[in-house]
């Protein structure tokens, strides 16, 4: 954490890194998602110098929550089943909908 920070902020960093660890991640991954979380929510808060515009724009950290993960009730994305049929090599992939190209893969 830098220099000067709260201890809010050092509570949220040693949760948001426990949390990572929990999960599984290396212990550098964890501190590198800490830091980058807490920062930018630092930023968003305007206790940092510098923000960057996607700091301050895009939607909070606590607010998406993994919505960007494609893991949701949709599941992924027909480019990201297309691009795995295509590393298993299945032929029609092509003309393949987003169904067939899931049950193509459950295979």
């Amino acid at each position: 954490m830098p220099a000067g920070s709260s201890a809010k902020r050092e509570r949220q960093y040693e949760h948001i890194k426990d949390s990572a660890k929990n999960r599984g991640q290396s212990t550098k991954r964890a501190k590198e998602i800490a830091a980058r979380t807490v920062n930018k929510e630092r930023a968003r808060a305007g206790e940092s110098r510098t923000a960057s515009r996607s700091s301050i724009t895009d939607v909070s950290s606590g607010h998406r929550g993994g919505k960007r993960s494609h893991t949701g009730a949709q599941g992924r994305t027909k480019e990201q089943l297309y691009n795995e049929a295509k590393q298993r090599n299945i032929k029609g992939r092509s003309n393949m909908s987003k169904a067939e190209l899931e049950r193509a893969l459950s295979r």
